[in-house]
């Protein structure tokens, strides 16, 4: 005779209960941030960042990962997704199955939309790789770039050391805070112009960025902006730290603190990166090209970033990825001088929509 734990895992009673917790988390969880929005954050203090990064986020993230693999029912799913759509502004008219063909909240969190609801802008350069709220974009003046207005992260911390040309290998490196700090501070021994140009193909060439959130309630998944070889890809580890417009308000160097799993390759002008950003309650990152690629895990012992060799071709508009929740992508390439961005923050965009300069048929225009 089966024993009591045996019985309840054979039975379905723990699901709809771990839905109903999973969605009060997500309720009181919203709740929280829009108390945290009725005031202005100030910047974190250094002791309050290393408290927050002590918090158990990462078991947490996985514990996460699992609840949204469990089955609910198909009776259950029209009932359970029309509320959490209701909550995060979910339009589901843009879904390409039913709602009963999600047979969980992972399978929903990724799912596919309609074809055609996404059309791809193939006349200009670069295009969105996501749906989601730009929090930063524009051309890069030193190492410290901002993440939003205000507030920085080191592009050097954020991208590691500049090796793309080495075999996949395990780096050891001290990523605490005052760590980073110190690493900033080194800096200094070369200039900025010396360290882009390093990064750049062409040295007349200016350095660019754009940041976009995804939104628990934006669809999840993200393309390549542009056409582009992709050579190498490391992966930091990091923390697993929300990454909320409030909350990139509010810790400097939030992007180099996180997981993050940064390709990097060339494009028709020279250098292009495209990372991809962890995030609280984000139960993995997934890039299809890339097998090898495990985030979310148990931490490392002895390394804190891996590095592989890849060659593969990305084409604009491509589906590459996909994140489970939301999360973040931060675009850094190389274009001329005269390179224009038609963003600002703030701006909501969509895959596929134009992000250079939509006035002119040429994006090249004198800023």
């Amino acid at each position: 005779k089966p024993g009591f734990v045996q019985r309840i895992r054979n039975s379905w009673v723990p699901i709809p209960a771990g839905v109903g917790v999973t969605l009060l988390a997500i309720l009181q969880w919203r709740r929280l941030q829009k108390e945290r929005n009725k005031d202005s954050l100030k910047v974190a203090k250094e002791w309050e960042i290393t408290c927050y990064r002590a918090l158990p986020l990462r078991s947490l993230s996985r514990v996460f990962g699992w609840a949204s693999e469990t089955y609910i029912p198909v009776t259950f799913r029209p009932y359970v997704y029309t509320s959490y759509a209701r909550v995060f502004g979910v339009n589901l008219d843009e879904m390409s199955e039913t709602l009963d063909f999600y047979n969980c909240f992972g399978t929903f969190f990724t799912r596919r939309l309609k074809e055609g609801v996404r059309p791809v802008d193939l006349k200009k350069c670069i295009v969105s790789p996501a749906d989601g709220t730009v929090l930063n974009a524009g051309k890069l003046k030193s190492f410290n770039i901002e993440q939003v207005k205000g507030v920085t992260y080191s592009i050097k911390t954020f991208l590691g050391d500049i090796t793309w040309n080495k075999n996949s290998v395990d780096h050891h490196e001290d990523t605490s805070v005052n760590a980073q700090y110190r690493k900033d501070a080194g800096l200094r021994s070369e200039s900025w112009r010396e360290y882009k140009n390093r990064l750049v193909h062409n040295t007349k060439n200016e350095l660019y960025q754009c940041i976009v959130y995804l939104a628990p309630g934006d669809y999840h998944r993200f393309h390549s902006p542009v056409d582009w070889n992709v050579t190498f890809r490391r992966h930091f580890q990091g923390e697993l730290l929300s990454v909320s417009p409030r909350f990139a308000k509010w810790i400097p160097n939030l992007f180099s603190l996180n997981e993050r799993a940064v390709y990097v390759g060339t494009w028709e002008h020279g250098y292009f990166s495209m990372t991809a950003v962890g995030a609280t309650n984000v139960g993995s990152i997934r890039v299809f090209s890339d097998k090898t690629l495990h985030t979310n895990t148990s931490k490392w012992k002895d390394t804190t970033h891996r590095d592989c060799a890849l060659n593969c071709n990305w084409f604009k508009g491509e589906e590459i990825g996909e994140f489970r929740m939301g999360s973040t992508l931060v675009i850094i390439f190389e274009a001329p001088p005269n390179f224009k961005l038609n963003l600002s923050p703030g701006a909501r965009v969509k895959v596929g929509e134009a992000m250079c300069d939509e006035s002119a048929d040429n994006p090249f225009l004198s800023i």
